[in-house]
C-alpha cells in the first residue's frame, strides 16, 4: 500500500468528487469517464477534469489496452489502497492542512456510507442484517501497541481484499480507526 507523503497528492485526494471516483475505481475496477459519471451523478466533463487531477497526482493511470478504439479512455488505480499519516506533514503547515482536510473528508464519507446503510431496507433483511457488524471498545495501549493493532487489522483487510465477483458477494465497506480518547 503506497503511503502518501506529498501534500500535493494529498490535496488531490481531499476532494469529495475525486474521493468518490477513487472509491468507484477501487470497487468496480477500470472504467471510462462516461460510466464513472453515471455512477457518481456527475457530468462527464467534470469527471474527466477530476480524473486528470488524480492522474497528475499519480493516483490513477490510463488503461489504453482496454479501449476498443481511440475515442475510448479507460482509467484504473494501479494500487487499490492509499494511505497517509498526518505525522508525515508535521513540519509543513500546508501539508498538515491537506492531511486534516483529507481526514475530515474520510470521516464525512464514512458517516454517509453508514447512514445510507442504516436507512436502507437491506439493513433489516437477511442475510446481510446478521452479517453486518459494528465493534468498538476502549483499550489501554501504548503508541507502539496501537501501531501494532493497526498493522494487524490492515493484514486482515488485505486477506479479504481483491476477491473476485461471485454470486452472493457484494462490495462491503469496512472501517477501523484507533486513537487516544476518553469516554
Amino acid at each position: 500500500m503506497p503511503q502518501i507523503k506529498d501534500a500535493a497528492v494529498l490535496r488531490a485526494v481531499a476532494h469529495p468528487v475525486r474521493r468518490r471516483l477513487l472509491d468507484v475505481l477501487r470497487v468496480d475496477g477500470p472504467s471510462m469517464p462516461s460510466v464513472l459519471a453515471r455512477s457518481t451523478g456527475q457530468a462527464v466533463a467534470n469527471v474527466s477534469h477530476h480524473l486528470r487531477v488524480l492522474a497528475g497526482a499519480g493516483l490513477i493511470e490510463e488503461a489504453p489496452e482496454l479501449a476498443r478504439n481511440r475515442k475510448e479512455h479507460w482509467w484504473r488505480m494501479p494500487d487499490r489502497s492509499i494511505s497517509w499519516n498526518s505525522a508525515d506533514f508535521g513540519g509543513d503547515a500546508a501539508g498538515l492542512a491537506a492531511a486534516d482536510a483529507a481526514l475530515a473528508l474520510d470521516l464525512q464519507r464514512q458517516v454517509e456510507l453508514i447512514s445510507t446503510w442504516l436507512g436502507s431496507p437491506a439493513s433489516q433483511q437477511e442475510p446481510w442484517a446478521n452479517a453486518a457488524f459494528s465493534s468498538d471498545g476502549f483499550l489501554r495501549l501504548s503508541p507502539a501497541e496501537l501501531a501494532e493493532l493497526g498493522a494487524e487489522i490492515g493484514q486482515v483487510l488485505d486477506r479479504y481484499a481483491g476477491r473476485p465477483e461471485a454470486p452472493g458477494r457484494e462490495p462491503v465497506f469496512v472501517i477501523g480507526r484507533g486513537f487516544p480518547a476518553r469516554p
